[in-house]
């Protein structure tokens, strides 16, 4: 006995030491690109902000905060944040429901559709609600009722910008739940309400979590909708920060704002890991091509009904204004506009802008799903500690750190040696990658913690290294994931704004900067240039989500 023991003690340690080694290794390169290029810019510009003749003027928090116009804000932002996501979570639900679950013609092209809002731009977003909802919008003409200026047209932006959010995230884990557990509580006398509530729910509730931080993340932060569509009755912490930023430059002011920002949003990430992490459990995942199927009775093809008519009505309408708008010139004038020159705004032709961001946003992709899929894999191991499972929490922050914050922190923090990428292409990608991390391990997230941890260990005890435990065991249920979140993660990229203004080069635009500098100057030809590069970013969205589509579902038989 005392032989065995001694054999097996340093088996045991050289496990557990070997099991930490690679918990640190997945982890390391995740913390190493969030602590270059997210904790030390948005420092770096506090640190400015704070910092008088190399003193701390820590005073200066309390005395911005006790400001009745600074709580106001700070009351505005988490209120609206609040309303918006409970509205996104009532409205999108049903339609993350039907996209996992029924199938129907168009279906994937109508799913590609429905992601477009959320890579447009909030300045282009605010402009298409405007012009619904604004002095002389559709609403305005048809019955007379004006909605701009008020919280209810913020409101509905925020849902159109991001329905997306939750059909994706949502709808991805539900199409591959296994429906017979459903069922099997049903044949044991529960109703279909209370099948659903005891069974599928719970399943679903780190999915939906998942999905009401991040639209709650990105209505807090919201900047361009408040701007335009909330005038000057309404503004959020971002809005206030940019305009104590571009407008009063008040560096002190506006980093107070930030600081209130990050604990804000610091402490919602901490109430979510506390709350989700105790409701996970493994699921059993079937592939999602077997889980749709035809709506059966009326119900359900009211259901469909339904959701199709909110999605015409809140996505489809807004967008249709847009592409309308573009075309207001005949023989496309403001398309073939795009292909001059203009010496004022742009050293190149507009068009080019079309170019920048899909090689931006191809580069971004990829560094996001790399470390994205490194931090989601340290995340699921069992022997993860504390550091790694606060890590779950830092990982989400850049949604809610101003990205104005971001992008004058890069120009600061990024300008010498040995990090001088100022004037380097590769900037842009890491500000857009910082965004899109966050949507890829939130995306990975459910579905790797669903995987039964029998399987790996099984795996394990047989010999498998954890390189092929990973690509033989987890790499196959996660797939259909990982393409989700890559399509997110080039969604984002396309969209950005709030960083890339700041650091594009006026040589190399994309297509949000281009777009929100054709907004910023007077003229109808810039104003319908402006719809003509948004129709344009509209489509590239749709097609290469639409092969996304394909891809992912041309793969039966392989979960």
């Amino acid at each position: 006995m005392d032989l065995a023991g001694t054999e097996v003690a340093p088996r045991q340690g050289r496990k557990s030491r070997k099991s930490a080694a690679a918990r640190l290794g997945l982890v390391a390169v995740p913390v190493a690109f969030f602590a270059v290029f997210f904790a030390y810019p948005v420092a770096a510009i506090v640190a400015r902000g704070l910092k008088v003749d190399g003193r701390w003027q820590l005073g200066r928090i309390a005395d911005v905060v006790a400001q009745s116009d600074i709580r106001h804000v700070l009351w505005f932002t988490t209120w609206q944040a609040c309303a918006s996501t409970a509205l996104t979570l009532l409205v999108a639900l049903p339609g993350a429901y039907v996209f996992a679950r029924f199938d129907f013609p168009g279906k994937q092209v109508l799913r590609a559709v429905v992601t477009v809002p959320f890579v447009l731009p909030t300045v282009v977003v605010g402009t298409a609600f405007l012009a619904l909802v604004g002095r002389g919008g559709l609403l305005d003409e048809l019955w007379g009722v004006r909605l701009d200026t008020t919280v209810w047209a913020i409101l509905l932006a925020h849902v159109f910008f991001n329905y997306a959010v939750v059909v994706r995230t949502v709808g991805g884990l539900w199409s591959q739940l296994d429906p017979r557990q459903e069922e099997a509580a049903r044949m044991l006398g529960a109703s279909r309400l209370a099948a659903w509530r005891q069974v599928t729910l719970p399943a679903l509730a780190p999915a939906v979590a998942a999905a009401a931080l991040m639209v709650f993340l990105f209505t807090f932060t919201s900047f361009g909708v408040v701007q335009i569509l909330g005038g000057p009755t309404f503004s959020t912490l971002e809005v206030e920060i940019y305009r104590q930023t571009s407008e009063i430059f008040d560096l002190s002011t506006a980093a107070v704002l930030t600081i209130v920002q990050f604990v804000a949003v610091g402490a919602v990430l901490a109430l979510h890991a506390w709350t989700v992490r105790r409701r996970e459990t493994a699921l059993r995942l079937v592939d999602a091509s077997v889980t749709a199927r035809r709506p059966r009775g009326t119900g359900q093809w009211a259901l469909l009904a339904g959701v199709l008519a909110s999605i015409a009505v809140l996505l489809l309408l807004p967008l249709a204004v847009l592409v309308q708008r573009s075309l207001d010139v005949p023989d496309f004038g403001y398309y073939r506009a795009l292909t001059s020159e203009d010496g004022g705004i742009f050293l190149v032709p507009p068009i080019e802008a079309i170019g920048n961001s899909l090689r931006y946003a191809v580069a971004a992709t990829a560094i996001a799903v790399v470390i994205g899929g490194l931090a989601a894999a340290a995340l699921t191991r069992r022997d993860a500690g504390r550091f790694v499972r606060g890590f779950d929490a830092l990982l989400m922050l850049p949604l809610g750190v101003s990205a104005v914050t971001v992008g004058f922190g890069f120009l600061i923090a990024l300008d010498e040696p040995p990090l001088d990428l100022r004037a380097s292409w590769i900037l842009v990608p890491l500000a857009q990658a910082l965004v899109g991390v966050p949507f890829v391990v939130r995306t990975m997230l459910p579905v790797l913690r669903a995987v039964d941890v029998r399987l790996r260990e099984a795996a394990a005890v047989l010999g498998a290294s954890p390189w092929r435990v990973w690509r033989e065991v987890d790499l196959p249920m996660v797939r259909r994931a990982l393409l989700v979140a890559a399509g997110f993660a080039f969604a984002v990229s396309l969209g950005e704004f709030g960083a890339t203004v700041f650091i594009a080069r006026p040589d190399n635009p994309t297509l949000p900067v281009a777009v929100a500098r054709l907004l910023g100057r007077a003229g109808e030809l810039n104003y319908g240039q402006a719809m003509a590069l948004s129709t344009i970013l509209m489509i590239v969205c749709a097609a290469a989500l639409l092969v996304l589509e394909r891809l992912r579902t041309d793969r039966t038989g392989e979960f």
